[in-house]
């Protein structure tokens, strides 16, 4: 099998890993700090790659510090941000808002990289606007403060695997991942500690503990692992795709785990949503384009 596929088939497992890790957070934060939460999923990850990738550690150098460093900030406000949502709305709604990530990115590039969206793109980013708000907006027309924060939280991703994609284009991206996880860890401590509301640092609950050693395992070492290393041959777009398996393991595992409903909501916005992302990575061939033409003249 061709590398490029392995990593695909690699970074589709991984989102199963990621959606059931929205309902085991859900879980663990429960009346917990989320920041203390995340340091603890940081510095966990930080240490079992450091053991995995120990014959590489002597590789890394100032620069890869700085592209850990410069990688940590907004990996740090999305995931942080995300899990605020948690705190505040269903684990399988906030996991269906995220997958807007997939429109937000070829937005933000047309913004900052001068790239000019093709008008799939619009068209796309109005029915995943339309999704997003069949599952968001109440019957009063109000936003809940989950949703405003998961969406901020997808922005916040957005540029991370844009900056993941213009970087392993001129460097060896994986070499950054220890310092990246190690630089998420210091930040969410020092916030943790400017946090009046971050004081138990040692909660006596299971799901704490089995929340941080499934997610710093399966849903930050190995799934931004894959994801880092998979950009070197997809690019960003391509990867929000696959991630909008996410959702749907999410929604799932909401289900069996914290006996939440599906609603007609989360399944007519969800698949809004989806539908949007194929749109989006619709490829027309000349002769599409050519047998197009023909039709509208």
């Amino acid at each position: 099998m061709e590398k490029k596929n392995v990593f695909l088939v690699l970074l589709i497992l991984g989102t199963a890993f990621w959606g059931i890790s929205f309902s085991i957070t859900k879980l663990a934060i429960g009346h917990n700090s989320p920041l203390i939460f995340l340091c603890y999923r940081f510095l966990a990850a930080a240490v079992v790659l450091s053991v995995i990738f120990s014959k590489h550690l002597r590789q890394i150098n100032r620069d890869a510090v700085k592209t850990g460093i410069s990688l940590a900030v907004p990996l740090t406000l999305g995931i942080y941000l995300q899990t605020l949502g948690l705190k505040h709305s269903s684990a399988s709604q906030c996991s269906f808002v995220a997958g807007t990530c997939v429109i937000i990115i070829p937005m933000l590039k047309a913004i900052f990289y001068n790239t000019v969206a093709p008008a799939k793109i619009w068209l796309a980013a109005v029915i995943a606007l339309a999704g997003l708000s069949i599952i968001s907006i109440n019957a009063n027309f109000s936003v809940s403060l989950g949703d405003l924060y998961t969406i901020a939280g997808a922005v916040a991703f957005a540029v991370y695997l844009i900056k993941v994609e213009k970087l392993s284009k001129v460097q060896h991206i994986a070499h950054t991942v220890v310092p990246m996880f190690a630089a998420c860890a210091v930040i969410t401590f020092c916030l943790a500690l400017g946090d009046n509301t971050s004081t138990n640092w040692l909660p006596q609950n299971n799901e704490f503990w089995m929340g941080v050693v499934y997610c710093s395992l399966f849903s930050t070492a190995y799934v931004y692992t894959i994801s880092n290393i998979t950009q070197r041959y997809l690019s960003a777009e391509r990867v929000a795709i696959i991630y909008l398996f996410e959702p749907v393991f999410g929604a799932i595992a909401a289900c069996f785990i914290l006996h939440e409903q599906l609603t007609w909501r989360l399944l007519v916005g969800g698949s809004l949503i989806f539908v949007a992302t194929l749109i989006s990575e619709l490829k027309f061939d000349r002769k599409t384009m050519a047998l197009e033409a023909n039709i509208i003249e």
